[in-house]
């Protein structure tokens, strides 16, 4: 089964889902990582840039995600990209690797670029193309989901979940690679903080330690 995580920056698709993608990929899955963005001079220094995307690739390999593609858009600047060149890119991306599950960021998200991922992914995600995803969820992001202005649209309610009990040092080791991210306790992005939502995660559903997603779709067949 082919499975898709689009992420809008590097780290996102392991703050989000890192337990799901090392699960998936030991139940022999092919995991694909996307990420949208890249940070361009002079507002990120390059170097900087090449490093977190080394990170990242290193990260992905250690879950075992089979590839990690870069979509290249120019993070926080997403706006000024025409919306059919943004929307075009994603159905591509779709249809050439043809995943039966696809995650993505929560719509709610503080992060414009979150919003704007999800947009178009939803429209190269609908339900009219050669090939039809069966299953599409939304993951939450420490540090931009729930920091928003809260109101219904923005809140993330997760109605299902995924145990990751065994997966969650994994996760937590794959997110320590990223070492221009991290930062120390009581930032969101930091190690504690990440493992901590994992465990109130898991004491929603009676598991050690969980990962929480919104089904947007799901096509049974």
């Amino acid at each position: 089964m082919n499975i898709l995580v689009i992420a809008p920056h590097p780290d996102d698709e392991i703050l989000g889902c890192g337990g799901t993608i090392a699960k998936h990929a030991t139940k022999g899955d092919d995991v694909y990582v996307s990420i949208v963005t890249r940070g361009m001079a002079p507002m990120f220094p390059q170097e900087i840039v090449e490093r977190t995307r080394s990170e990242c690739r290193r990260a992905d390999s250690f879950l075992g995600v089979r590839e990690t593609s870069f979509l290249d858009f120019p993070a926080v600047k997403l706006e000024e990209i025409p919306r059919s060149e943004f929307n075009a890119a994603f159905m591509k991306l779709i249809q050439r690797i043809k995943p039966q599950i696809v995650y993505l960021p929560h719509y709610g998200d503080m992060q414009l670029d979150h919003r704007m991922t999800v947009d178009a992914a939803m429209v190269a995600l609908r339900p009219k193309y050669e090939h039809v995803v069966s299953r599409v969820y939304a993951y939450e992001t420490v540090s931009e989901t729930g920091w928003n202005i809260p109101n219904t649209v923005n809140e993330f309610i997760p109605n299902c979940y995924n145990d990751i009990s065994g997966y969650l040092k994994k996760k937590l080791e794959a997110l320590a690679m990223f070492e221009t991210q991290i930062a120390d306790y009581p930032d969101a992005r930091s190690l504690k903080a990440v493992e901590a939502l994992a465990l109130y995660r898991g004491t929603t559903v009676g598991v050690e330690a969980a990962e929480a997603f919104v089904l947007i779709r799901e096509i049974a067949k």
